[in-house]
Parts: C-alpha cells; structure tokens; sequence
C-alpha cells in the first residue's frame, strides 16, 4: 500500500477467449446478444463511473442489468445470503479488499482475461492484494482508499476564535497534527446542535475499522502474534475511549452510532461540522458549490498521529470481480476492464478518489496544477499514503467487525465502560476465529 505511487505506465486490456494470449486490440469485444447481471455498490460518488456502461453497451452490443446497487455492507450481507442459497447465477459484482478474503471461491481468476503487461500497469502491492491463493480476483479501480482530515479553513481565520483557543490552550490555533489537538479543538469548536467539531461512522465495519486504526496510532494491534485479538489492551481503551470521550462532550452529532460513509459526507458538506476525516472520494464534492456549503472553504491535511506517533492509516482499495458460475466471462471480464481502464481512472479520480495506475496519478498532477485546492488534495493523499496499512488479513475480518462493533457502540453509548466492551468484543473475536479453526 505504501508504494501506491510507484508502478509502470499504463496500457490496454483484453477479455482474452479460451486457449488464446489476451490482445489489447481485441477490447472491449463484440458480444451481441448477451446480458450481464451484475451487483454494485451505490452511492453519489460511484455514479459518474456507471455513466460509462451506456458507452461499454454501444461498443460492444451487450447489456448490463444491475441487480443490486447498495453499500458494501448492505451489498455484503446480499452476497452471503447468494452464496447460502446457491444462486450465485450473475457475473460482475464490487469488491473491496477487506471484504475479498471472505469469498475464496466464487470468484474466477482474472489472469487468463488480462494482459500481463497490463497488470503491470496497476501498483504491485495492489495487484499482490488483490490475489487470492493464486487468483487475481478482482481489478482495482480508482478508488485506492486512506483517510485524511478535511477542515473548515475559515475556522483557522477567525480572530476571535484565534485568541479565545490560545488563553484555553495556550497555543496556537492551528489545523491539528495529533488525534489530542483534535479531541481539544472539536470540543472548543462544538456548538450543539447546530454545529459540531467532528464526526465519525459508527457502526458495522465503518466503526470497527477507526477504532483500528486508532489502536495503531496509540500503538497497539488488533490481532498478536500468534492471532490472538489483542485490541483489548491499554492501547485500545485509549483508542475507544476517544470516540466515547467526544461523544460525551457532545462533540459529535447524536446519531454518530448510526452514521455510515454518506452521512459523513453530507454531514461535512452541510456546513455543520469543523474536523472531518474522510475518504479521498468526497474531495470534489466538498468543494463544488452545487453539493456543499463549505465549497471554496474546505482545507485538506495529513491524518493526524497518536500518542505513540505513529498516524492512522486504515487503507483498502475498491475493485470488481467476475463470479466463477459467469455464463460469459469473456463479456464480464470486458466490463470490468471498462470500470477500471485509464479512461475511467481519470473519470473517477478527477473527483478526488487515488487512481491505482501511475499512468493516471501523473496526469492529474498535471491537470491540477492550476488549481490550489486540487493540487492540495493530491499532495496531501500522496503523503497520506505512505502511512497506509490494511486490515488484519483474515477471512473472518467482516464476521469479526459485526461481532465487535456493537460492543464500541455500548462503550460510546455509557452502557459499558471501553474496559468491558472490549473485553466482550474480543471474547467474541476469540471464539469466531476458534470456530474456523485460526485458534
């Protein structure tokens, strides 16, 4: 994840046919008269991407019917209700690398369907992630993911607030380096229940995933050595007690327990929130006029360090498979080479999201460099990258999250102490990972 920057430039795709090199000059094909169902995930910042099926249609004759388009865990818990019930009968579906490890067998290898110079083309440690026992089993698109913290500037520039957080703190206002600075200047900025000073998602993986990277950043792991959970530690009550400490002081909106990605995207564009860490995606949608209040005011900085100095980091990449049961893989595999070629990687990427090809990650440090704010958007992320990390790679990471998530609610809620919850939460971790045998 780190060298997310470093790859060869990029090239051209193929659905290759059974028994023949996969051709560049072959793409995107001709398959008349067949349909591809296929499951998505959904939401504002993946549409510009889908306009794009239209023109793959006209090309190449086929059709693409999408069954399901959803959040990924809303899309997760439909995959696994397709795998219990064995009607694993469409091609194409989004994947995602924390959620890959949980499907090992329902998605073909793509390396008969791609070029190896176009491979080549995509990050290697992105590539290496995304390949299962042997199989790459899904292309990445643009959407390489790792948080950084988006701020209101004009907050920086008032006076008044400028001298009121001095003779409080006795030091400077400025946009924070550390998840301390944060906690101090979301309760200084909160005024509830018109404006808080941060947010953050708080439930399912969303919620289980900041408290992990929280628990690094105060120098703690999730799983030991020898793959016990560990998050219990002293490390994790100082992660959980973060979010429970805002969520008393009322520097949070209420119904953060319920909040997944989109709230916090709406929630920062609505003008009501000072510090938000968030997703590279949303980068052109705080700043366009047309879907955010805070347009023209938004800062972006590097995701702040913990009391161990080390930053927080959670990262993962978004991407689609083709199903081993595909009745045309050949057609699926053009699709998926369609959503994630260089002309859609500067599709998507133009809104904010990280390309995972080189190729496109220059040209729009090119195409950028006349605009502040873009320009500040890709140098933050650059560097934001370097301190990226993934989940712990475990199947059972989903299973784990749905498990631990509710007791970090019962914490941030008051109806256990961080202590309790994460002792029951990893008591939980424990015995899912006994039943598959990792202990």
């Amino acid at each position: 994840m780190k060298r997310l920057l470093a790859a060869a430039s990029a090239v051209a795709i193929i659905a290759a046919l059974p028994g023949t090199a996969a051709s560049a000059q072959d793409l995107p094909g001709k398959f008349e008269g067949v349909t591809i169902d296929a499951k998505l995930i959904g939401g504002q910042q993946y549409e510009a991407l889908y306009q794009r099926i239209g023109e793959w249609e006209k090309l190449t004759g086929a059709k693409v019917n999408i069954l399901s388009k959803k959040n990924h865990f809303e899309l997760d818990k439909e995959i696994k209700s397709d795998i219990a019930a064995n009607s694993l009968n469409w091609c194409v579906g989004s994947n995602h690398s924390s959620f890959a490890p949980q499907y090992p067998g329902i998605y073909t290898d793509l390396t008969p369907y791609v070029p190896k110079e176009e491979i080549a083309a995509f990050v290697p440690s992105v590539i290496k992630a995304a390949t299962l026992d042997g199989k790459l089993v899904m292309l990445p698109r643009a959407q390489f993911d790792v948080s950084a913290l988006y701020y209101q500037k004009s907050l920086y520039e008032d006076e008044a607030k400028k001298k009121a957080y001095k003779e409080k703190y006795g030091h400077d206002l400025t946009p924070p380096d550390s998840w301390d600075e944060v906690t101090k200047q979301a309760e200084f900025f909160s005024n509830p229940p018109s404006f808080y000073g941060t947010q953050f998602a708080g439930k399912e993986e969303a919620i289980n995933g900041r408290f992990y990277e929280m628990l690094v950043a105060e120098g703690g792991e999730y799983i030991d050595a020898e793959g016990k959970p560990a998050f219990n530690s002293e490390a994790g009550v100082r992660a959980l007690d973060w979010f429970v400490n805002l969520y008393k002081a009322k520097a949070v909106p209420a119904g953060t327990t319920n909040y997944l990605w989109d709230d916090l995207g709406q929630g920062f564009a609505s003008g009501s929130i000072a510090l938000n860490l968030d997703w590279p995606g949303w980068a052109g949608f705080f700043n366009d006029p047309k879907t955010s209040k805070v347009a023209g005011n938004v800062g972006v900085k590097v995701q702040p360090k913990g009391s161990s100095g080390k930053r927080t980091g959670w990262s993962g990449f978004h991407g689609f498979s083709v199903t081993e049961n595909c009745a045309n893989k050949e057609a699926a595999a053009s699709l998926v080479w369609w959503l994630t070629n260089e002309d859609s990687q500067k599709l998507e990427s133009s809104a904010g999201p990280l390309p995972t090809r080189t190729a496109v990650w220059e040209y729009n440090i090119e195409q950028a460099k006349d605009d502040p704010y873009r320009t500040e958007v890709l140098k933050t992320f650059q560097e934001a990258s370097k301190y990226a990390f993934p989940v712990p790679p475990l199947a059972e990471w989903i299973e784990i999250s749905n498990a631990v998530y509710p007791e970090l609610q019962a914490a941030i809620l008051g109806d256990k102490t961080s202590k309790q919850a994460l002792d029951d939460a990893a008591e939980k971790a424990t015995q899912i990972l006994e039943d598959a045998g990792k202990l």
